[in-house]
């Protein structure tokens, strides 16, 4: 996958002033950093829903195995 490099930022956040206009980006922005604050929280807590349970998986396969 390919990285963004700085003429491509710069492309990007040329494209939202136009969209949003200077008094809505601040917003815009602050709105985004909470979406993805949400999700990377989210995730997190699928994550660990997966390895406990994978845990307790093994714990109940070593009580059968005594």
């Amino acid at each position: 996958m390919p990285s963004v490099g700085p003429w491509e930022l710069i492309l990007i956040l040329v494209i939202a002033l136009i969209i949003f206009g200077p008094g809505k980006l601040p917003e815009v922005g602050r709105s985004l950093g909470k979406s993805i604050n949400e999700f990377k929280r989210a995730s997190a807590d699928i994550k660990r829903q997966v390895e406990d349970g994978l845990k307790e998986e093994e714990k109940e396969k070593e009580k059968e195995k005594t």
